[in-house]
């Protein structure tokens, strides 16, 4: 188990006194990677100022511009949302997720999303994520300020790296950039085939990708799908070479 291989991700965030505030609830709960993609005003001496005694966190914070740079090689990724949203995402309370988040934390670096404080996380970028993570609340009033739901995530990671954790070996998945190539690869043969065609698209590769993300396929699957990709690729190529 490993809490230096845990990363909260905030996207876009508005109010630099969040930043602040989220860098706090991570050294509270012995967190320290904040990553932080495209913040709207930061630095800010309001961020250092909510910061309180974590001006370390805030001071190693991570700043990119895009999501793809903060969860390159992340083999996993949880998206935050208090909506259920149309992608049907494996589900999970803020307690199973921390569960699973600490018991694959050996492995490699996991991310944990954080939207905009508006209108949380797009449409786009809950469909690179693995699982979505809610946190159960009042159905009434279930809006949670973004600091209280980074704090509330945080507690229930560090509640979860005081218990014993499993014995065995979680599997070895692939890293987010990994996955994005074997997208790429896979769009590249779909269209040679023919399956992909630019009148007719419609969301056949924002399906496979929705679906190939829950599936999580293992290190070792994802190369067995490439090796079928590029042998499918080969005759394609092969064909078309023998017609010219």
């Amino acid at each position: 188990m490993s809490l230096n291989n845990i990363r909260i991700v905030l996207i876009n965030t508005f109010h630099p006194g969040n930043i602040g505030a989220a860098a706090r609830a991570l050294k509270n709960m012995g967190l320290s990677n904040l990553y932080l993609v495209n913040p709207v005003d930061y630095p800010h001496p309001e961020a250092i100022s909510r910061a309180a005694g974590a001006q370390d966190v805030l001071e190693n914070a991570t700043v990119v511009s895009t999501l793809d740079e903060a969860i390159a090689d992340c083999p996993l990724v949880i998206g935050t949302s208090a909506r259920n949203r149309t992608f049907d995402l494996p589900l999970l309370d803020a307690k199973t997720s921390a569960a699973k988040i600490i018991t694959e934390s050996s492995q490699g670096n996991i991310a944990i999303l954080f939207g905009r404080e508006s209108k949380g996380l797009l449409n786009e970028e809950l469909s690179l994520c693995n699982f979505h993570m809610f946190i159960p609340t009042n159905p009434q009033y279930p809006v949670l300020n973004i600091s209280q739901a980074i704090q509330i995530s945080c507690y229930e990671i560090w509640l979860a790296s005081q218990s014993p954790t499993p014995q065995d070996s979680p599997n070895n998945y692939p890293a987010h950039r990994e996955m994005n190539y074997f997208y790429q690869h896979l769009e590249q043969v779909l269209r040679k085939a023919h399956f992909l065609i630019p009148q007719h698209e419609g969301r056949a590769m924002q399906k496979l990708q929705r679906f190939f993300n829950r599936a999580r396929p293992e290190t070792e699957e994802l190369g067995m799908l490439r090796g079928v990709l590029s042998s499918i690729e080969k005759r394609i190529d092969d064909l078309h070479n023998n017609r010219s």
